[in-house]
């Protein structure tokens, strides 16, 4: 059983405008396809009983792609082009991977996840990457995922997981990490030496990265990883007293 956290935001089907929650498909087909049980997780209002309750039926989790995390979180000024506040969002995630921590439930962070998980082990980040870097090159805009090539230490999980070197990834974002949280330790960067994947040196299982594996139907290993680890959970869940 896998949770996957969604957006909440106002939409448009047929004759109603709503706010609703949702998620693009890709990111549940990642799971479903690789054995696991896609559980959609929209904000709560009451973000600490309720992300224990969920936990509590889950195996692993998904933090998803989405808008920017409040730059207040790590100490900063917000930047002119950093989105809106999502105070819900942000809480109930931070709510939700504090508690899977606490679990050693296995965690996947997908582009605003890995960010979300920086800032929450006490990391900062870079609030609009041309302005650090000089280049558009992660965010096209428009909708259009840009390729980047990342480079993937061969000293990582994450290198067990979808091999070692060079291999090209869809970016959309504009921030990156600056400062690393706490316990994470860096395992892909781009050539300008941006960050691209972090993973946890304990027992834990935490992968974030900051390209979105989703968009790659033909490669689901990210999301075969984190099944994998989830059964091994629940497996010894099943087995302690």
């Amino acid at each position: 059983m896998i949770g996957l956290t969604t957006y909440l935001e106002q939409t448009t089907q047929g004759v109603w405008d709503v706010r609703a929650a949702f998620l693009p498909q890709q990111y549940f087909d990642g799971v479903t396809s690789s054995g696991g049980i896609a559980v959609l997780l929209p904000p709560q209002p009451d973000v600490q009983a309720a992300a224990e309750a969920v936990l509590d039926g889950l195996d692993g989790l998904v933090l998803t792609g989405g808008l920017d995390v409040e730059p207040a979180l790590y100490g900063a000024v917000r930047h002119p082009l950093t989105d809106p506040a999502r105070p819900d969002r942000d809480a109930w995630e931070l709510a939700l991977f504090r508690g899977a921590e606490r679990r050693r439930m296995p965690v996947l962070a997908i582009c605003r996840g890995l960010q979300l998980v920086n800032v929450g082990r006490g990391g900062t980040l870079h609030q609009h990457l041309p302005d650090v870097l000089g280049t558009e090159r992660y965010q096209l805009g428009g909708g259009v995922f840009a390729v980047n090539e990342v480079l993937v230490d061969e000293h990582s999980r994450l290198a067990d997981l979808i091999g070692a070197g060079a291999l090209d990834v869809h970016s959309y974002h504009h921030q990156g990490i600056d400062r690393l949280g706490e316990g994470l330790i860096a395992s892909a960067r781009t050539d300008d030496g941006l960050v691209q994947a972090f993973e946890s040196d304990g027992e834990g299982y935490v992968v974030g990265v900051q390209w979105h594996p989703e968009e790659n139907p033909e490669d689901r290993r990210l999301f075969e990883g984190l099944v994998a680890e989830a059964s091994t959970f629940a497996l010894s869940s099943a087995l302690q007293p």
